[in-house]
């Protein structure tokens, strides 16, 4: 079956329940970055909720939710560039994750690669950068899996490195049928492992992250390496990982 022929009915037949664990990798500046303005905890607290205040709303099912969760679902805000399962503009947020925290940090290695990609002139920088990596509990009623058996077929639109528009469609889509995720082969993740696209608030099980680590990632024209303290985990990811992507392929290859 291709693309064109999945409505919201026939979405709707191959949804099933889903229960699991995302992890996400931020840059470890979202509380640091006022650090520095305030002389005490409280302030900044307060300097925190005054900058909340100026922020889009959250969503009526995003409310209570930590700011980690809530942040892609503020509706008001423009999306600038498109990405796999969200259109650019005014449109309904996306939760992206991956079921494993070696995938996210795949997934975050190519696209500080393309950022040197696509700003040539940018120096690499020389010292690593501290990024935190955190779970969410997930359980949505109603979600479809891409690499199930049904809609595996349609496996090289869902993959495709760069073109977007039929996923975007797709999520849509699920939308209009009340699917609250989408499960998803990796694109960036050498090992082809699963990622999830939250399309509600509804589809978290928790308020809160469940579980942080520290990751230390460094990027070089050679590669990215990242290290986990606890447990120990190093990774290392070559140009060559990514060459599926052209433009990742134009400045390694």
């Amino acid at each position: 079956m291709s693309s064109p022929i999945w409505t919201p009915d026939a979405l709707s037949s191959e949804a099933r329940p889903y229960s699991g664990v995302g992890w996400r990798i931020v840059e470890a500046q979202h509380y640091v970055s006022t650090m520095k303005l305030v002389d005490s905890v409280a302030e900044q607290d307060l300097l925190e909720s005054l900058l909340e205040r100026t922020k889009p709303p959250i969503p009526p099912e995003c409310v209570g939710l930590d700011f980690l969760l809530a942040t892609p679902f503020r509706y008001d805000a423009v999306y600038p560039v498109g990405s796999r399962f969200r259109r650019a503009g005014r449109t309904p947020g996306v939760f992206y994750a991956a079921e494993k925290p070696e995938t996210a940090i795949a997934e975050i290695a190519f696209y500080r690669l393309l950022l040197y990609c696509e700003t040539p002139t940018l120096p690499f920088p020389t010292n690593a950068a501290e990024y935190t990596g955190f779970s969410i509990a997930v359980r949505a009623r109603s979600a479809i899996d891409l690499t199930s058996a049904q809609l595996v077929a349609d496996r090289a639109i869902w993959t495709a490195p760069t073109e977007y528009g039929p996923c975007q469609t797709l999520a849509e889509q699920a939308r209009s049928a009340a699917i609250e995720l989408i499960r998803y082969q990796s694109v960036r993740d050498p090992q082809g492992q699963a990622n999830l696209a939250l399309l509600s608030c509804t589809a978290f099980a928790a308020p809160k992250p469940v579980d942080r680590q520290t990751w230390r990632i460094q990027i070089a024209q050679t590669g990215v390496q990242a290290r986990r303290e606890f447990p120990n985990l190093a990774l290392d990811f070559s140009p060559s990982d990514f060459a599926g992507d052209p433009r990742i392929a134009a400045r390694f290859g």
